[in-house]
């Protein structure tokens, strides 16, 4: 079996510190944007002077049916009430045999918005949740997840 075949349908398994939402099967907003400043320079009239300031990260979105996992989702949602302690996150994307075919590493995740089903019984569809969560930097893939704040 060729191990660089491109991953064509994939599940993204989802930890936050120590404990795992599940998997998903959607996942948007991986990435991040080196923020550039404009600078003229008098007497400079050929250009502009494009300055790189800072990396910009978008929010992660992840999709899912709605599974019994979502009670995990909505623990992470609650703790909220109790204050926000950035957390660390990992996306493991999954083939369907199981090879792992990349991982991605968050730092300091705050939970955004959560997305429950929409229960209409005149339009009979799966029913499906969508969690999302910012972040404030990508970690080494070989970063192992960082132990609970307050917890020994």
């Amino acid at each position: 079996m060729d191990t660089d075949d491109p991953a064509v349908s994939v599940c993204f398994e989802v930890q936050i510190d120590d404990d795992s939402l599940g998997a998903f099967n959607g996942c948007e907003g991986l990435g991040c944007e080196v923020v550039i400043e404009q600078r003229e320079e008098g007497g400079h009239n050929g250009a502009v002077w494009q300055l790189p300031t800072r990396l910009k990260y978008t929010n992660i979105k992840l999709t899912r049916p709605v599974t019994t996992d979502t009670k995990q989702v909505t623990k992470w949602f609650s703790s909220v009430t109790t204050g926000v302690s950035p957390m660390t996150a990992f996306i493991t994307a999954r083939a369907l045999d199981g090879r792992v075919v990349g991982r991605w590493g968050m730092m300091d995740v705050v939970p955004v918005r959560w997305t429950g089903p929409s229960l209409n019984p005149d339009s009979p569809k799966v029913a499906t949740e969508t969690v999302e969560f910012a972040h404030h930097g990508f970690l080494p893939p070989e970063a192992k997840p960082s132990p609970r704040r307050g917890q020994n």
